[in-house]
């Protein structure tokens, strides 16, 4: 851009000596000038030149000095569809039924801190904190829905249409399945210590892992049905879990249906 204006420029000056050489000639009067034969008229149009020249560069050196920061700053993309895409590393198969139920835990919680320490607002610019924000936000509530095996699946059931949180009508008319569900809340309110309920939270735990297997069939063989039912299932077996945890830490016992 700077060697187009030079050479304009030249054409000015050339053209305008010329001219003021055959009026000196005429009129045996030379006026001072830009550069020594050019009119005053020419020399505005060249001092203009110049200045618009100056501008240009200044906006030139700007937008590339924006360019070279934007490229310094981590950058923050679109949110992606889901969940899973947020974790490419852990997730690299997507969720179910192209990728397994089963998360490694310890391999997600490392990626999700990977992924904070890029998104954090800190490391941003202000033009782009309210974005890094709502990003550092998706992340944590994106980990926290993996990491859990109850909410992954009520999430991947969610993706599909069904929603078994809000839906009243998804719950397991299954008597045997509600009778046990009664002993355990009657076993925990009759517990005296802590050793009364050693044999309620082995049998639980098994119960839990017992779900976890049926979820990852039902989603691997993309059984909606059949994962519906779990889930429900899954959830009382989760709700008898939080109770006895309140119970070991002397906190009040909370049930759920």
């Amino acid at each position: 851009m700077r060697s187009s204006i030079v050479g304009r420029n030249r054409q000015v000056l050339k053209s305008c000596e010329a001219s003021t050489r055959r009026n000196f000639a005429t009129n045996s009067a030379r006026r001072p000038s830009l550069s020594g034969f050019v009119c005053l008229s020419c020399s505005r149009k060249l001092t203009e030149s110049f200045n618009h020249g100056r501008t240009q560069r200044r906006r030139q050196s700007s937008t590339t000095s924006s360019q070279a920061a934007s490229k310094t700053a981590p950058r923050i993309n679109a949110m992606p569809p889901t969940h899973y895409e947020l974790f490419p590393k852990t997730l690299s198969q997507g969720p179910p039924p192209s990728g397994p139920f089963h998360i490694d835990v310890r391999d997600l919680r490392k990626e999700f801190l990977q992924l904070q320490a890029v998104a954090h607002p800190d490391r941003h610019p202000s033009h782009l904190k309210a974005r890094a924000e709502g990003m550092s936000a998706h992340i944590n509530e994106a980990y926290k829905t993996l990491q859990n095996p109850l909410l992954r699946a009520q999430y991947l059931l969610r993706l599909r249409g069904v929603d078994v949180v809000e839906d009243e009508t998804t719950k397991v008319e299954d008597p045997e399945l509600l009778m046990e569900v009664l002993d355990a809340r009657e076993e925990i309110d009759e517990a005296q210590k802590e050793e009364d309920l050693t044999t309620l939270k082995t049998t639980n735990d098994r119960r839990i892992s017992r779900s976890e297997e049926i979820l990852d069939k039902a989603f691997r063989e993309d059984s909606m049905a059949l994962a519906t039912e779990e889930v429900v299932r899954l959830r009382y077996w989760v709700n008898i879990q939080d109770s006895l945890h309140h119970w070991e830490n002397g906190e009040p016992i909370l049930t759920h249906h």
